[in-house]
């Protein structure tokens, strides 16, 4: 007999219940196994979207940092910290999507010795593409919850949001 897959929920409350009965304090666990389900689902979806789209999740972290940027350019070097990757990465990186019209460098006129990055208009396209149809699929999770209740878990979760740097590493 085949063994029928947990849903999502019930995975859930395993998990919960497993860290509580280690010690886990309930409420910490429910809402911390909870995002971690909802960001585990997101990224599985992500990454089919992001082989459909013919990126690599560098890439992709690239042409993000790069929107994020709007109209300024980055270096190189910026690129491999905002994407924490080796600069000789970001480089090899960098070849490949400018080979693919993506991006664009462009020498820095007051130092030789620098280059600007920036998106092409096919970078840009592929962006807004990418997040038109992330869009759906985010609104599809959240779909069982009201506007009201979604402005309240956005302002709940952007309030641990705001005290995450005073989490000691």
């Amino acid at each position: 007999m085949a063994r029928r897959t947990k849903s999502a929920a019930q995975q859930h409350a395993d998990a919960v219940a497993a860290y509580v009965a280690a010690g886990g304090e309930e409420s910490v666990q429910r809402v911390i196994t909870a995002l971690y389900g909802v960001t585990k689902k997101l990224d599985q979806w992500y990454a089919r979207q992001l082989a459909d789209l013919d990126l690599t999740q560098g890439e992709w972290a690239v042409v993000a940092a790069l929107a994020k940027a709007g109209e300024e350019s980055l270096t190189p070097s910026q690129l491999a910290e905002h994407t924490s990757v080796a600069p000789s990465s970001m480089t090899h990186r960098l070849d490949k999507m400018a080979q693919r019209g993506l991006v664009l460098r462009r020498p820095d006129a007051d130092n030789r010795t620098r280059t600007f990055v920036s998106l092409t208009p096919e970078g840009w396209d592929l962006f807004i593409q990418s997040i038109r149809e992330s869009d759906v699929v985010e609104s599809d999770v959240l779909r069982g919850l009201t506007a009201r209740e979604r402005n309240e878990l956005a302002r709940l979760l952007e309030g641990v949001i705001a005290h995450l740097d005073d989490v000691e590493d």
